[in-house]
């Protein structure tokens, strides 16, 4: 196992994400704030009962479709098409390495480690 990585988290992650983001946030959103917080989390109560989150995705976010991420823990070489963790919004990183596979969760909108609104985040790998 590499350095820096504890034992509960694995070396490599595959995840898809919704983006909610909101204007000034540097996305082309043009909802407020507390419209994006709104609907970031009715999105996540509705990709927690089951919606198909590939749909979800398309409709809904802000970032370019289909979301899908693969990234390397900390301390790991990335392989090829592999995004490193600590080059990504930390919050994105941490929630993403922290679910089980199949789980979804939320980073929550933050200056410094969300910046960009807020990522519903499914773990596919």
């Amino acid at each position: 196992m590499a350095d820096n990585i504890t034992p509960a988290e694995p070396e490599r992650i595959e995840i898809q994400h919704v983006l909610i983001s909101f204007a000034g946030a540097g996305t082309r959103a043009r909802r407020s704030q507390a419209e994006a917080a709104e609907l970031a989390t009715a999105t996540l109560a509705r990709a927690r009962a089951g919606e198909d989150f590939d749909a979800l995705v398309r409709e809904l976010t802000d970032d370019s479709p289909p979301g899908i991420y693969r990234l390397s823990n900390n301390g790991v070489s990335p392989a090829s098409g592999e995004y490193p963790r600590n080059r990504m919004v930390a919050a994105f990183g941490n929630v993403g390495f922290d679910l089980g596979v199949g789980d979804i969760g939320m980073a929550d909108f933050d200056p410094r480690t969300s910046p960009y609104g807020w990522h519903i985040i499914k773990r596919l790998s």
